[in-house]
């Protein structure tokens, strides 16, 4: 059963879309359910994140997390962002099926890679963020033990 926080934001859907010219774009699936997430930043000289926006392909919940993982990132510093964490994701949706965790950690993957693509576009080092995962199913067992 889905929580009221998950059904809003898969009906209502938050900064879903593209950003012409973004600041980094990270791209990650999970092979095993075959949901895709597309994060797009625009991140200005003082490294705050000014828009954010998505696209997936996937289920409900895996828009569910992409729509509240931009909400959490909007506004915020590059730091900050590297921050936001799939259980940060779930807490923020009051909740996911342990079946459906595996798209919290979709978004803070496709945080991460639009990160890692604004660090290598702008040849600088962000502190704490490691090479994203293009698939992240083989973390999926991992994380689903923890809830």
């Amino acid at each position: 059963m889905y929580t009221k926080k998950v059904m809003d934001h898969f009906s209502n859907p938050r900064n879903m879309g593209e950003i012409e010219n973004p600041s980094g774009v990270g791209t990650v699936g999970n092979a095993k359910c075959g949901d895709i997430m597309r994060m797009y930043l625009d991140i200005d000289d003082d490294g705050i994140i000014q828009d954010v926006k998505f696209k997936t392909f996937g289920c409900g919940a895996a828009i569910a997390t992409s729509s509240i993982a931009t909400e959490l990132v909007k506004g915020k510093t590059v730091q900050d962002a590297l921050k936001v964490t799939n259980k940060a994701v779930v807490d923020a949706l009051d909740g996911l099926p342990p079946v459906k965790v595996h798209c919290s950690l979709l978004a803070e993957e496709a945080i991460h890679a639009a990160l890692w693509d604004y660090a290598e576009k702008n040849g600088i080092k962000i502190e704490g963020l490691e090479k994203p995962k293009d698939d992240i199913h083989e973390e999926e067992e991992d994380v689903t033990e923890s809830y």
